[in-house]
Formats: structure tokens, sequence, C-alpha cells
């Protein structure tokens, strides 16, 4: 236990759920000490996971020390990040909650810039830039500071970790917790939840907020699941944005965001590497999402080259797709073709017309901004009027025989 609690409501309780979490947790904790926030305007409540490093002692000598209100909890494993998220959000007192991980770090004015952001717009969500340290970070969101984004319009969709300053009134009044049966994907599932339901979304673009570490022992939790509990994490996100959104454009927009950062990332080239089991098992988890929530509103939505593996899919033909994924593996560029009116533009992928496999045109049409090779699709230089010739099958060839045959036959029978 830490120092003891005021009377007066924080702005912010920083929530820390810590994991053997040494000696990341060291720089962590210095960095919400350093906060422009004055101490008395913020608590912290730290949850050691079942630590064995030490992290859980020196959470207490930190806490004993330190200005800043502070609650320690030390539990059992939990197995995750969502039980310890909700032990710590169940302890809160402030205004806001932001869910700090123990290996990353605030700028130094991070708290001060987002509660002043949340107070000024009356927003219920409020993003501050992310940067990578030794790892790779969410970048197209943070084009510019704005009190207030159209989430169905937005790039913020594409940033759905934790690390976010939420109004606690938002959480309690509609419930909201981490999913503790998802074994990842469970962060995902209750931002898009607090986009959705609460009263607006900030994001503050000029201004490096939070550094996302990548631990150099590589026990960072992003890594943790085989791909069947990735398959349960993106059924738990489709299923909540048909529960929350209505058929239409802004649902089929957000829906862009778990075919794409989700699905896509299970069918890649790196899939024809896999065993010949694993590749059909994970057309099988696949089927009934794509049957479920696979619509042509979401498909004119996504790139050509995203959207024909993903068709192949929703069709069961693990053989197509893999004509496709040795297409993109070879970095071939597709021909693109115009229809006869010249209204439509095509990229040619494998099988593009082929009667056989059974895909359709709309699944090549070029329907939002993409590439053609190093040029964009807009104003080709040059265009293809007919499809380009598909590969021989056997019945072709037979068919080609049997004509030849029969004008060999009329020569002769004319000589």
């Amino acid at each position: 236990m830490g120092t003891t609690a005021t009377t007066n409501t924080p702005d912010v309780t920083v929530i820390i759920g810590a994991y053997e979490a040494m000696p990341y947790l060291v720089r962590c904790l210095e960095s919400v000490e350093a906060q422009t926030l004055p101490a008395g305007r913020m608590e912290i409540v730290a949850v050691d996971d079942g630590s064995t490093d030490g992290t859980g002692e020196y959470l207490e000598e930190f806490a004993a020390r330190t200005a800043i209100d502070m609650r320690v909890v030390r539990q059992e494993n939990s197995g995750g990040p969502s039980g310890p998220r909700n032990v710590g959000l169940g302890l809160a007192r402030g205004r806001y909650v932001f869910f700090l991980d123990a290996d990353d770090y605030f700028g130094e004015e991070a708290l001060e810039r987002m509660v002043a952001m949340g107070d000024r717009a009356g927003t219920d969500v409020i993003l501050g830039k992310v940067i990578g340290v030794n790892r790779g970070a969410p970048k197209s969101m943070w084009s510019r500071t704005e009190e207030r984004v159209d989430v169905h319009r937005s790039k913020v969709i594409y940033t759905l970790s934790a690390q976010k300053l939420f109004r606690r009134d938002l959480l309690e009044r509609i419930g909201l917790r981490f999913d503790e049966r998802l074994e990842t994907g469970e962060d995902a599932l209750f931002t898009m939840e607090a986009y959705l339901r609460g009263a607006g979304v900030s994001v503050i673009a000029d201004y490096t907020c939070y550094h996302l570490v990548g631990r150099d022992d590589g026990k960072h939790a992003t890594k943790r699941g085989s791909y069947v509990l990735r398959f349960d994490a993106m059924e738990a996100m489709m299923a909540l944005i048909h529960r929350l959104e209505p058929a239409g454009p802004k649902r089929d927009f957000l829906m862009v965001r778990p075919f794409t950062v989700g699905m896509l990332q299970q069918f890649t080239p790196g899939l024809l590497k896999q065993p010949e089991e694993e590749q059909r098992h994970k057309m099988e988890l696949a089927a009934p999402l794509m049957r479920s929530y696979w619509t042509n509103g979401v498909a004119r939505k996504i790139k050509v080259a995203e959207r024909l593996r993903l068709a192949c899919v929703a069709r069961g033909r693990l053989d197509l797709l893999a004509d496709v994924l040795e297409f993109l593996r070879a970095k071939k560029v597709p021909d693109l073709v115009s229809s006869d009116k010249g209204d439509k533009l095509f990229l040619a992928y494998p099988h593009f017309r082929d009667e056989e496999a059974g895909l359709r045109d709309a699944d090549y049409q070029v329907t939002v901004p993409d590439w053609h090779g190093t040029d964009r699709v807009t104003r080709p230089k040059r265009i293809l009027r007919s499809a380009p010739e598909q590969p021989s099958t056997p019945r072709r060839i037979v068919r080609r025989l049997r004509r030849e045959l029969r004008g060999w036959r009329a020569r002769l029978s004319t000589s």
C-alpha cells in the first residue's frame, strides 16, 4: 500500500498491470512521477500479476517514497493483461483512467495535455501520439491534432490498444471491462466499444505522449497466442461492430479494420510455407466469419490485392488463394484492364475472367485508391481493353486440338 489517498477526486488514475516487468518498470514509474500534471491531481493503481523478478517489491518500494497517491495490489498470475487492468479499474477514483503498460513510458506533458483536451472537447477517449522504441507503432492517425474526430471516417480505428485516456464515467456507466476470456485482442475490443459508445474521440498529434517499448527479451504481451486465438479475437470484434453499428456504409468502414488488421494477416504469402494441415485449418476457422460478415460493401472499401485474397477465402478456395499468394510473393505487377465502356478499371491478378475459377470481375475492380506497380491506378499510362490471356486449362487445350483436327480434316477433303 502506498500513501493514503486524499478525499479529493484526482484527475487521472494511472493503471499499471505488471508482470515480470523489471527493469523496464523503473523508467515507466519515473515517467509518471515526472509528469507536469501535479502529483495531487493523479493517483497510481499498480497490480503485480504474480511476478517473480522483483516487480512486486519494486512497486511497493516506489509507493512508499512517491508523492503520488499509490495503491499496490499483488495477486497470483492471471494469465494475461485483462485481469490486472480490471482490478485496477475497480479501484480507480480518477475522472479519467490511463492504462500504462509497465514496459512503456510517458512524455512529460502527456497527462496534462490529454486531461486538458478531454475537458475542453468534452470527449470520452483521448489519444496521445505514440512512437515506437525498438519496435513499430501506428502512424496514420497522427496527421493532425483534432478535438473531435469522426470514428467512421478516421484512422483512429487502426489504433485500438488500451494506452489511451478514457473518461471513467463512461466506463462505469456502460459497465465496460476487458474481456478476460480472450487471450489476445482484448484491448482492441475494449477500445472499439469505447469509441462507439462514448461521447467522442480526440487526437493529440503535436506532442509525443507515449513511448511504446519493444522488450529486448521478446516477452512483450502482443507476441502471445496462436493463430486460433487470433481468430477468436476477430470473431469478437466483428460481432461487436455488428451489435453496435447498424448496417450501412458506417458499419462497412469499421469492418474493414478486422478484415485487414486481422483476417488478412493470416493469409499472407507466408501461408505458403506453413504445413498444408495448418493452411486448411485456417480456412476452416475463417469460413463462418466470412459467411457472417463479409459483404460487398466491405469488399469495395479494400484494395484489390487484399480483397482478392479475402474473396478466395470466402469461397473456400485454397488453390486459388495459393496462386494469388505466389503472384504476390514473386512481386509481379498485374495488367491493368479497362471495361468496354472505359468506366471501370481492373487489376488482372491470377484467374481474372477465368470462368472455371468462379471469381467475379468485382473482386478485381479498383474501387479505392490503389497502386499499379509504382504508379497510381487513377491515371494509368497503359490500359488493356480486354483481359490478358489466361493460362490454358486441360479443357481449353482439348477444344483447341479439336478445332485444329477439324481444320486438318477439311484441308484433306479438299486436296
